[in-house]
């Protein structure tokens, strides 16, 4: 499946949060899989998903600016690609 921004999204149910300093760590439950989330706002991105009608709402809500918003798209393509977030019903 391919990453839609204009489509709703979530964090995945089989996946665990937890904050630090630097962002997050994340913990894939399936795949065993762990990564990073390298900046507290993308932090705020992702936990802030569920809440917008889509990723450009989410990003706007988080304050990412309009320069970042590709590398975030990117970074948030990643984490669909691996399970991380998907897309909401």
């Amino acid at each position: 499946m391919v990453f839609d921004p204009a489509r709703p999204h979530c964090c995945s149910p089989r996946v665990a949060v937890r904050p630090e300093p630097f962002g997050a760590l994340v913990y894939h439950f399936g795949t065993r899989r762990l990564s990073f989330l390298k900046t507290p706002q993308l932090v705020e991105v992702v936990s802030g998903l569920e809440r917008h009608p889509d990723v450009h709402s989410a990003l706007e809500a988080a304050g990412v600016e309009e320069a970042q918003r590709p590398a975030y798209l990117r970074a948030l393509a990643g984490l669909a690609a691996n399970g991380t977030i998907e897309e909401r019903p």
